[in-house]
């Protein structure tokens, strides 16, 4: 199990968000690609934050009241970001998201976002591991 891999369960087509996005855009991208957040990358690729559904409930909730919501993406979003290797190991993973982590890690090679991998795609990962051990000859 510890030989599979992050880049083989990865998503490789990431919705990616920029700092200077509206809040309003970033919604309509998250919303329109299913997606429960998204790294946010500067012009050269490089990871700078990471923008969850939950922060932008948060932010158009309190905007709702006055109907004003001018916030954008830089203003919203987490800058502390935990993200994973494309080598490193799904079991490694897995075992950090049994804490109260992310939901979502950005796949980091070169210290450009170049996938996302959520809890969907380890599990994944992870039954497909099992269905294998259920084939296996004993």
């Amino acid at each position: 199990m510890d030989s599979i891999k992050v880049n083989e369960h990865m998503d490789r087509q990431p919705v990616l968000l920029t700092p200077e996005m509206s809040l309003a855009s970033a919604v309509e991208a998250l919303l329109n690609e299913k997606k429960q957040g998204a790294p946010v990358v500067d012009a050269s690729g490089q990871l700078v934050g990471f923008l969850s559904q939950q922060d932008c409930m948060s932010v158009m909730l309190k905007s709702s009241y006055h109907c004003d919501l001018v916030a954008n993406v830089n203003d919203c979003m987490r800058s502390d970001v935990l993200w994973v290797s494309p080598d490193d190991s799904i079991l490694g993973l897995a075992e950090q998201m049994l804490g109260e982590k992310p939901k979502i890690y950005p796949v980091v090679e070169e210290g450009r976002v170049i996938g996302t991998i959520n809890r969907t795609n380890v599990l994944t990962a992870i039954n497909n591991y099992m269905q294998q051990c259920y084939l296996a000859p004993a």
